[in-house]
C-alpha cells in the first residue's frame, strides 16, 4: 500500500492557542512564500515594546492565529449543520491568513511618511492577487471571500466586521504578550457560541457576557496598550524621523539605507504604482530591521534633527506627551516652540520635528457599520446594544478623542 506523503502537514507550537495545524499544503506553500516570510520580520505593535517590553510578537504570529481561529469557527458551524465545502474552508483559511500581508514596518509610520495615501489593506489586496497569480489561479475564492465578492458573505464577515477572528486574535495574542490582563477574551465561549443567520455571524443568547467582555476588553486595550500616550510619542517620533530622511533622501542627501528603504525614501509612490511587480517586490523586502538598522546609523548623522531624533528612539529618550479632552491652545503650543526653537536653534519649519499635535479617537463599538447580533431561543436576533442590560452602548458607540502634544523633556513648560 503506497502512503500517502504527509510531510507538508505541519504544525506550529502556538503560545496562546498551542499547537495549529496547518491543514493543506497550499496553505503550507503560501505561508513558505517569501512575501509571507516577511511578516516574521515585522512585529505586530510596532514600538509598543518600549512601554510593555514583552510585546515583541511579529505579524506572522497573528496571520497564523487569526486562521486557526477561522478553522475553529468554520468547524464549530459545520457541526451545527451549516454547509461548507472544502473549497469555502481552505479559500476562507487563505483570506485570513493573508489578510495583513500589505502591513510594512511600523505601518501606520511608514503610510504617514514614506508613501503617500496608501494603506496596508489596498496593499494586501495586491499581494493576494498576485499570489494568486503565482499560484495559478488557485487562490481565485480566497481574493473573493477577502474582497467581499462572495455570494456567503458570513465568511468575509469573520475576516472583517465588528465581530471577527483579525480582532479575537489580537486582543487575546496582544494581552498575553503585553500582560495586560484586562484584554483576555475567553475566546472558546464565544466561538461554540457561533451561529449564522441571515447570512451573518451571531452568537447565541449563551454567550451574552462573553460578548460583553469583549467589547469592554477592546476598549481596555486600546487605552492601555494600542493608544497609550508613551506609544503614540513614540510612533509620531519614528514617523518624524522617516519624513526627516525622505526630504534629505529627496533633496539629494547620501544617507544610510538598504536598498529597499532606500527606493522609498528616494521616490514618490502612490497606490498605482504597487501595482507595478517591481515595487511590490521592493516593498516585500523592507521590514523591521530596515528600518532600526537606519535609525543607529542615522544618529550619528550630520544632520542634527535626523540624529537626534533617531538616537532618542534608539536609546529610548522619548518626548514628553500630554493629554487633554479638548484641544490645546494655540497659544500654548506657540509657546512651546518658540522655547524650542531658541534651546535647539531651529528655524519654523524645523521645530515641526520637534513639537507635533494631533487628536487621536477610538470607536469601542460602531453599530451603524457592522453589528454584533446575539440569537435568541425564540429565533429573533437583536443588536447588543439592544440586548445587553450590563454595557452603556451609547457611550461605547460614541469617538473617545483625546488630544496631545508632544515635545522633548529638557524643555519646561
Amino acid at each position: 500500500m503506497r502512503l500517502r506523503n504527509s510531510n507538508k502537514r505541519k504544525i506550529f507550537n502556538d503560545p496562546v492557542y498551542g499547537f495549529i495545524t496547518i491543514p493543506d499544503e497550499r496553505i503550507f506553500d503560501i505561508i513558505e512564500h517569501p512575501y509571507f516570510q516577511r511578516l516574521r520580520r515585522i512585529k505586530q505593535l510596532g514600538l509598543t515594546h518600549l512601554v510593555y517590553p514583552g510585546a515583541l510578537h511579529t505579524r506572522f504570529h497573528h496571520s497564523l492565529g487569526a486562521m486557526h481561529l477561522m478553522s475553529r469557527a468554520l468547524l464549530e458551524l459545520k457541526q451545527k449543520g451549516h454547509k461548507i465545502s472544502r473549497k469555502e474552508y481552505r479559500g476562507a483559511l487563505i483570506a485570513i491568513l493573508l489578510h495583513d500581508i500589505g502591513h510594512g514596518p511600523y505601518s501606520h509610520a511608514l503610510e504617514h511618511a514614506i508613501v503617500k495615501s496608501v494603506n496596508h489593506e489596498e496593499i494586501s489586496k495586491i499581494f493576494i492577487n498576485k499570489l494568486n497569480e503565482i499560484f495559478d489561479g488557485k487562490l481565485k475564492l480566497a481574493v473573493k471571500i477577502f474582497e467581499d465578492r462572495y455570494e456567503r458573505r458570513f465568511f468575509h464577515k469573520l475576516i472583517s466586521g465588528q465581530f471577527d477572528m483579525d480582532r479575537l486574535d489580537y486582543l487575546k495574542r496582544d494581552s498575553f504578550f503585553t500582560g495586560v490582563s484586562e484584554g483576555i477574551v475567553n475566546y472558546e465561549r464565544l466561538l461554540n457560541m457561533l451561529e449564522i443567520v441571515d447570512d451573518g455571524p451571531v452568537i447565541e443568547a449563551k454567550g451574552i457576557y462573553s460578548v460583553e467582555k469583549f467589547i469592554t476588553a477592546r476598549r481596555l486595550m486600546y487605552w492601555q496598550v494600542y493608544l497609550h500616550k508613551t506609544v503614540l510619542s513614540a510612533e509620531y517620533m519614528i514617523t518624524k524621523v522617516l519624513e526627516r530622511a525622505k526630504k534629505l533622501a529627496m533633496g539629494g542627501e547620501k544617507l544610510y539605507a538598504s536598498p529597499a528603504l532606500e527606493f522609498f525614501l528616494k521616490n514618490e509612490i502612490t497606490l498605482e504604482d504597487f501595482k507595478n511587480n517591481e515595487v511590490l517586490d521592493i516593498f516585500s523586502r523592507l521590514d523591521d530591521y530596515d528600518i532600526f538598522s537606519a535609525l543607529k546609523v542615522w544618529s550619528d548623522h550630520n544632520d542634527y534633527i535626523l540624529s537626534y531624533l533617531s538616537n532618542a528612539l534608539v536609546n529610548r529618550k522619548l518626548f514628553r506627551i500630554e493629554l487633554q479632552n479638548e484641544p490645546f491652545e494655540e497659544d500654548y503650543i506657540d509657546s512651546i516652540k518658540e522655547k524650542i526653537k531658541s534651546k535647539y536653534n531651529l528655524s519654523d519649519d524645523e521645530v515641526t520635528y520637534f513639537c507635533f499635535h494631533d487628536k487621536t479617537s477610538n470607536y469601542t463599538y460602531k453599530p451603524d457599520s457592522d453589528n454584533i447580533n446575539i440569537l435568541f431561543k425564540d429565533g429573533s436576533v437583536k443588536d447588543i446594544a439592544e440586548a445587553s442590560d450590563q454595557l452603556n452602548i451609547a457611550l461605547l458607540d460614541k469617538p473617545t478623542t483625546k488630544y496631545f502634544v508632544c515635545y522633548p523633556k529638557e524643555i519646561t513648560v
